[in-house]
């Protein structure tokens, strides 16, 4: 046990210590700042109302628009009502950026005519859809009114469509499946990015000879669960390290309602946490042990892409197996993709989010995990304690049977 802590510990400071290591979570940290000042950096209004001025200078309203500024109020929008300036005067205003926005009522046989200026149409700028449909609302209730239609019959007359969606299917799906996606997209780099680092370390120790020492203090089993474990505990403090900085940066950059809205989309209760890391765990330890495979078999570092290709290969399929299913997350399909060890860790946690599967599902997609993962622990340590010392050419999959067969 002291030589797997002695091996976890080397490990960790090794990567750690790493110049690439250090620049590439600078280089993230800096993305996640700059990325959630996104909205402030293309003009994206923070303040907690926007500023809209109404022009009804011909009295269309007759006075009743002031009676909507507590209920524009409620929407998110300071209106302001102007029954005075010309239509000409208005445009001017927006353009000179004394008022943010100007919505131009007008009236003709066809009925209200709305005209929304503003000084420039950006990526951020949006109509105010709200404030209009209270104004066409109050519009077309004075016309009924008009018309001898008494008030209390109008609330019926202005019902909007009801649609309630009913679906058929015995299993049915619930969340925002966007979101959802962009989780799995998350858990996959995490665990193919962590994964690919065994490989990569082991090749480095192998080619400066740091593994001889190794060998010769602890045995190779020892050697390939510290690896594993050590690069596995750097990937989860700086991925918990990464989501720590991001959530401040939200909540300190985005505007209010853009928070609301995202939290809203990405509700994650206990369970579905604990699903996700349960996951991330036992997948980040099928494909590490694939990794310190490949890892051991070359002698260069420059051939380790090559031979890390087929398990690239097979990390790729199980990503899009998980990911094309989710668009359709009923279909059968979509359940083998979440027995399937390779695209478990990806789809499964998906699954859960979704509401479709149950206990006795979740169970059985770990168990076949757990079992493919002691699986490759046994081949790899087996063909790794043979050829890790080996510095001749690399190792194709001819010789790596014939160490798997062999007794030493």
């Amino acid at each position: 046990m002291k030589s797997l802590f002695e091996v976890i510990s080397f490990t960790i400071k090794d990567m750690v210590k790493r110049k690439s290591f250090i620049i590439s979570n600078i280089i993230i940290l800096l993305i996640i700042v700059v990325g959630f000042n996104v909205p402030k950096f293309l003009g994206a209004d923070t303040k907690n109302a926007e500023e809209v001025t109404v022009l009804d200078n011909t009295n269309i309203f007759e006075g009743k628009l002031d009676e909507l500024n507590n209920s524009f109020k409620e929407l998110g929008y300071d209106v302001v009502i102007d029954k005075t300036s010309k239509i000409d005067e208005i445009k001017n205003k927006v353009q000179n950026e004394e008022i943010t926005s100007a919505i131009i009522l007008t009236e003709n046989e066809n009925g209200l005519n709305f005209e929304y200026v503003v000084n420039g149409m950006g990526l951020t700028t949006s109509i105010p859809t709200d404030v209009i449909n209270a104004i066409q609302l109050t519009y077309q209730n004075m016309q009924l009114s008009k018309l001898g239609i008494p008030e209390d019959k109008l609330p019926m007359l202005n019902t909007g469509n009801n649609i309630q969606v009913v679906s058929l299917s015995s299993d049915e799906s619930s969340g925002n499946i966007f979101i959802m996606m962009i989780l799995s997209i998350v858990l996959f780099y995490a665990i193919y990015f962590y994964a690919y680092q065994v490989s990569t370390a082991i090749t480095v120790e192998k080619t400066s000879r740091i593994i001889e020492t190794l060998v010769t203090s602890t045995s190779p089993k020892i050697i390939v669960l510290g690896k594993t474990i050590g690069i596995g505990i750097v990937g989860i403090i700086q991925t918990l390290v990464l989501i720590l900085v991001a959530v401040i940066c939200a909540k300190v950059f985005l505007p209010g309602e853009m928070l609301s809205m995202i939290l809203e989309m990405t509700k994650l209760s206990p369970q579905i946490i604990g699903i996700i890391a349960i996951y991330y765990l036992l997948g980040y330890s099928l494909y590490a042990l694939l990794y310190a495979l490949t890892g051991s078999t070359v002698s260069k570092p420059e051939e380790v892409q090559s031979a890390n290709g087929p398990v690239a290969i097979l990390a790729v399929i199980g990503f899009y197996l998980s990911y094309f299913t989710m668009m359709n997350p009923t279909s059968n399909l979509n359940e083998i993709a979440a027995l399937v060890p390779i695209s478990s860790p990806f789809c499964m946690p998906f699954r859960v989010m979704m509401g479709l599967s149950d206990t006795n599902e979740i169970i059985l997609s770990i168990i076949i995990l757990v079992v493919t993962i002691l699986l490759v622990a046994h081949i790899s340590i087996k063909i790794y304690s043979s050829a890790i010392l080996n510095y001749g050419e690399k190792i194709n999959l001819k010789k790596m049977f014939k160490m798997y067969k062999s007794k030493n």
